[in-house]
């Protein structure tokens, strides 16, 4: 606010408390005119907003204009729907404490627009995640689905909320929001029924009707044409030029899948239902009963709802009684058959709106099980309720809209006027005690108990006997005679009594007198659904239905409360809930009933200063000073004007203050100062000295200038001279880096060290193969060996951790390969590369015609093609060799030809060469075993390890057989009669 006062002339004051003449209505609505016409429409008195509706689109509410409220002082720019958001978020961060922005106004003022200003505000601003940016697109895509739902047109707004709104924004300890909840009321259900000339039944009807492709219509048995439902025509009022309703069925429909609706049928078929409900028609025959005339539409409708046709049909043509035990059906007059029918379609749109909502919340709900139970989160809540209605004709939903502003009013007076009051006592500051309107009168007047209009209303209700309105008109005048805020035409006055009908009664609102029909009080505060219909809707296939009307119901005798009290009931918590928190009100007033931009109707928004209290308001906040900042806020603003306080005051806060406005030449009777605050009378004490502090920044900025280049200057220079400082230890420490450690050299040891230590980190082996470890300073040996180890044993344990059990099998096999052959045999290398296989051999091949069971192939461990040269000749021939666990056997393709005991087995020969032979040295004096074998395997590495694993030995001797090198792999009969084995040299070998 201070930073702008120079321009306060142009465009009137951006505060009302800084008005001169603070007692005249008529300057504080021209000063709202004067900033209106500049298209200022937001306005500050004290900490409360009053924002006036442009009708119009207005630059002012970019991601610029965001960031450019976001940590600012409250006072610091221009009033706006961001500072009030921007300051309850932070007073939420700083004092942990819940918050509530109370939205207040008529219909048409912008609470909804305001609401959803606020919401953007924080799902841009801040802090975020991807879940987080999810939670934030569903908080603003709930508004769509509800307004489709829950608002409508009205003669004084084209979007008009028929319920109110309490939404809940949870944010968790680094202020991101993590979750939300809703609270609906009231919603105006009559509407579904009946409109007014020249307004609209709820918005999702139409935007089906116009945007719903013609597949999606055939469905559901609909025609485009408004005109022909008759709960559409009331109206008289089908279309809208400034609404498409097409564009916003597209809106919803993207709204709806934002949030994670998944029932879209079953939720568009209750709203047909709706309709086809509305176009059901009765007829009345010779003995009075009524029948159904539209077999079609029940057909349509049972089909939709889900519901048996010809139960749907007797429930709306008949009732259900119960008398001494036992029930009996009625049939309905014509009067009371199209009573059920709209009662009904009045419930299935009612109770579908909640469940809507409660879907919501369940797609807003937390999802991190930490916060799920809400602790450890804070809340801002928002409160977009129905604003103050007096229309040409009122009835029990006007009632009921008026008795939530007076509840409302009353909550701002304890909260603001006589939160007001009590800053001064708290501060000690004395002052006059300014009279305000205290609405609590009222507030008696509709909800005390037993003598209440609403406790009269119910007990009318459930009174035996004939019961009308009338007759509750009467009960009042009774009982409520005398009271100076209700008149009826009885009780008035001759000239009250000229405009005021026999069927109304007036209340005496804060906002005004208000006149309401009582035809229709009794019914619509009934609100009761006949037995067997809600027997026919407990039956439904369709899932919400099956949920919004449930079997317990039709069970339980007990009578539901009143709609009435349960309405009063849900505002008792609903203040609650307000008063558990720290408020912020946004006051919202409706320039013109035309909803044209520029235009400004005095008589009109004077009519909403008055009954928004806003005049009482200023007056409270005026009364004894108009303006009022902590010490600290005040002296660091304005500590340029005093030399005792510039540049820094570094004693109490309250003497600073002192000798401050000493200096200033404040007179006694301009201020005052508080336990912790300083309060100035009038503006124009405070307009001199932010004068005097524009005069003074010139000055300032030069000393600040010069402070600056200074530091900059000395900045460089220190920094310089440690530069130089830790160049001459580096190289002091170079010098003594092999003597022991001591001053001169133990920064550049430690830094070789850190060094050393930072680099192996950057460097340390990524597998048990990699060796390479970096070079330690002498200094660091012991140490690097240690860690070495520490971290080569890590890997170690890591590696064998991940080891799995087939694996570690062949690991342990290739370890028994490498101490057998590794070095000695040329082709070990290839034969070890390669995986062991549980055999070579499959089962099938195994051809085993003796009746040994310890040799069938389920006994065989391994088995693998071998070709056995006899002793005589070195004639090949081919076996296969099965190792069991005690023993081998060789084995033709008809029988065993050679048992082999392990225990028998001397040894196994191998060259070093890359050939595939090998020798099992045998006992030739046992004449079971037969001498030597001479055999030839392609997979000889792999069976010798197998074989020496089982036998428990893997001693291997070089062999007598002649072995040389050549060309390509031969065994034959040599020249002097031994096997001579010719071998491929290792390059030539093939894997």
């Amino acid at each position: 606010m201070e930073s702008s006062l120079t321009a306060r002339d142009r465009v009137g004051v951006q505060d009302f408390v800084l008005l001169e003449n603070y007692n005249s209505e008529a300057a504080f609505i021209e000063n709202l005119r004067r900033r209106f016409g500049e298209n200022l429409i937001y306005t500050y008195i004290g900490s409360v907003l009053v924002s006036v509706n442009p009708y119009k689109e207005l630059e002012i509410y970019s991601k610029q204009q965001m960031e450019r409220y976001r940590g600012v002082s409250f006072y610091e720019i221009s009033p706006h729907i961001y500072a009030v958001s921007d300051n309850t978020y932070r007073a939420m961060r700083t004092e942990r404490k819940d918050q509530c922005i109370l939205i207040s106004g008529e219909s048409g003022a912008g609470k909804t627009e305001a609401s959803k200003k606020i919401l953007l505000y924080y799902a841009v601003t801040c802090p975020t995640n991807d879940h987080m940016a999810t939670l934030g697109d569903r908080l603003l895509q709930s508004n769509p689905v509800l307004e489709a739902f829950g608002n409508a047109k009205t003669l004084r707004n084209d979007n008009s909320s028929r319920f109110g709104k309490y939404m809940d924004v949870q944010f968790d300890f680094r202020g991101a929001p993590v979750g939300g909840h809703i609270l609906n009321y009231l919603l105006e259900k009559s509407r579904v029924v009946h409109q007014n000339h020249g307004e609209r039944n709820f918005h999702i009807f139409y935007q089906l009707l116009d945007g719903g492709d013609n597949d999606l219509l055939t469905t559901l048995d609909l025609e485009r044409k408004p005109q022909n439902y008759h709960y559409l025509v009331k109206g008289n009022c089908p279309r809208l030029s400034s609404v498409s309703d097409k564009n916003n069925w597209k809106v919803v429909m993207k709204a709806l899948s934002v949030i994670g609706f998944t029932e879209e049928e079953k939720l568009l078929n209750i709203i047909a239902s709706v309709l086809h409900l509305g176009n059901t028609q009765f007829g009345e025959g010779e003995e009075g009963e009524t029948y159904i005339t539209t077999e079609t539409q029940i057909t349509n409708l049972a089909k939709l709802l889900g519901v048996d046709g010809a139960a749907l049909g007797e429930a709306l043509t008949h009732k259900k009684l119960t008398a001494k035990g036992e029930e009996m059906i009625s049939p309905l007059d014509f009067e009371q058959a199209v009573s059920a029918r709209d009662a009904l379609a009045k419930a299935v749109y009612g109770r579908t709106f909640t469940w809507l909502v409660e879907k919501i919340n369940q797609s807003l709900a937390l999802k991190d099980e930490i916060y799920h139970s809400g602790k450890g989160c804070s809340v801002i809540g928002l409160l977009d309720i129905y604003g103050f209605e007096v229309l040409q004709h009122n009835s029990f939903e006007q009632f009921c809209i008026n008795y939530c502003n007076e509840k409302l009013q009353q909550l701002f007076i304890e909260l603001t006027l006589r939160s007001e009051q009590e800053e001064y006592e708290t501060e000690g500051i004395a002052w006059e005690t300014v009279q305000y309107f205290d609405n609590k009168i009222i507030c008696d007047l509709i909800e005390e108990k037993h003598k209440g209009i609403i406790s009269i209303l119910d007990e009318e209700c459930l009174r035996p006997g004939e019961t009308c309105d009338v007759s509750f008109l009467e009960k009042l005048e009774d009982t409520l005679g005398g009271h100076p805020h209700f008149v009826t035409h009885k009780l008035a006055n001759g000239k009250t009594r000229r405009v005021m009908s026999r069927e109304e009664f007036r209340l005496l609102h804060y906002a005004g007198e208000v006149n309401y029909n009582i035809n229709g009080f009794l019914d619509k505060n009934n609100d009761l659904l006949n037995r067997n219909l809600k027997e026919v809707m407990c039956q439904s296939d369709n899932q919400i239905l099956s949920h919004c009307f449930r079997r317990e119901e039709v069970i339980d005798q007990k009578r539901p409360e009143m709609a009435a009290t349960q309405f009063k009931n849900s505002l008792t918590k609903l203040m609650e809930i307000l008063m558990s928190k720290e408020p912020s009100y946004v006051r919202c007033i409706k320039p013109n009933d035309a909803k044209q931009p520029g235009r400004f109707d005095e008589v009109l928004v004077r009519h909403q200063v008055k009954y928004l209290g806003l005049m009482e308001n200023l007056r409270v906040r005026r009364a004894g000073f108009a303006y009022r900042r902590r010490f600290e806020a005040f002296l660091q603003r304005y500590k340029p004007l005093c030399p005792e306080t510039w540049p820094n005051w570094h004693g109490r806060l309250a003497d600073g203050v002192s000798a401050l406005v000493n200096h200033l030449g404040y007179k006694a009777e301009e201020y005052k100062l508080g336990r912790s605050k300083i309060f100035i009378r009038f503006p124009k004490t405070l307009f001199t000295t932010e004068d005097a502090l524009e005069a003074k920044k010139p000055d300032i900025v030069i000393v600040i200038q010069s402070g600056w280049r200074g530091m900059k200057a000395r900045r460089r220079a220190k920094t310089r001279r440690q530069a130089a400082e830790l160049i001459r230890r580096f190289i002091k420490g170079f010098i003594y880096r092999h003597e022991e450690y001591c001053p001169e050299n133990e920064y550049f040891l430690d830094h070789v060290r850190y060094s050393f230590l930072k680099n192996l980190r950057k460097n340390l082996p990524k597998s048990v193969l990699d060796k390479n470890w970096p070079t330690p300073p002498p200094s660091l040996i012991e140490a690097s060996e240690h860690l070495r180890r520490v971290h080569m044993r890590n890997m170690v344990m890591k590696y064998c951790r991940r080891v799995q059990p087939e694996w570690k099998k062949q690991m342990m096999q290739k370890v028994v390969a490498s101490e057998i052959f590794k070095d000695q045999k040329d082709s070990y290398p290839q034969g070890v590369g390669r995986l062991f296989l549980d055999s070579r051999l499959e089962r099938e091949q195994i051809n085993l015609k003796l009746p040994h069971s310890n040799t069938s192939p389920c006994a065989s461990q391994y088995g693998v093609s071998v070709v056995k040269h006899d002793r005589r000749g070195f004639k090949p021939r081919s076996r296969q060799l099965l190792l069991t666990n005690t023993f081998a056997v060789l084995v033709d393709r008809t029988k065993l030809k050679q048992r082999i005991d392990y225990t028998a087995l001397r040894g196994i020969s191998v060259s070093s060469l890359s050939d595939g032979m090998f020798v099992l040295h045998l006992p030739n004096e046992d004449n079971k075993q037969k001498g030597d074998l001479v055999l030839h395997c392609n997979h000889v590495i792999e069976l010798v390890t197998k074989l020496a694993m089982m036998a428990s030995f893997s001693d291997c001797k070089e062999g007598i057989i002649d072995f040389v090198r050549g060309s390509e792999l031969k065994v034959t009969k040599g020249k002097r009669g031994h096997l001579l084995v010719v071998s491929q040299p290792l390059f030539w070998c093939h894997v």
